[in-house]
């Protein structure tokens, strides 16, 4: 009898479950959005880090003889030269640089050979610094990789270009 209680009893939940509405599947999940890559970032400027990066300053170099003396002059059209080469004597080459100092003052000449420490000397026209006509910081400006640039403590940096101009001075000093 027990059998039959349990029987009938499973026979009821099976009806009673076939009236109940019927739930559907949950539907599928949407596929994730299609990743899209990001464009590549445009390459900026890239940072002037390096001295042989840094624009040339405006100007070019011209040669001449004043007074005697082979002279090779860096400045833009109608403006005082900013940097001047002259056979001073025999033997002798003075590089003067546009700008004011005080006293004696660092001095850096650096090239594609390197970098060439100096102390400069003020005079009318500038800071000025006289050197043996073989002096290597000559011939390193002479032959420097397209330009060199000359550094005075307290004052911007001059980056120029290395012309014939230069050895032409150098040269005729010696």
């Amino acid at each position: 009898m027990k059998a039959n209680v349990l029987l009938s009893s499973c026979f009821m939940l099976t009806l009673l479950s076939a009236c109940a509405p019927k739930v559907p599947p949950p539907a599928p999940a949407p596929p994730p959005p299609a990743e899209t890559a990001a464009p590549a970032p445009l390459p900026g400027p890239r940072p002037l880090s390096d001295w042989r990066d840094m624009p040339l300053n405006p100007g070019a170099w011209r040669w001449a003889t004043i007074v005697g003396q082979s002279t090779a002059t860096f400045a833009q059209a109608g403006l005082a030269p900013q940097v001047t080469l002259t056979c001073a004597a025999p033997g002798s080459v003075q590089l003067i640089h546009a700008g004011s100092i005080t006293g004696a003052t660092p001095m850096g000449v650096t090239t594609s050979a390197g970098t060439f420490p100096l102390m400069a000397e003020p005079t009318a026209n500038g800071a000025a610094v006289t050197l043996p006509a073989r002096a290597p910081v000559l011939d390193a400006m002479a032959t420097s990789r397209g330009r060199f640039v000359i550094e005075i403590a307290g004052q911007v940096p001059s980056y120029l270009p290395s012309w014939p101009e230069v050895a032409r001075v150098v040269e005729d000093c010696r």
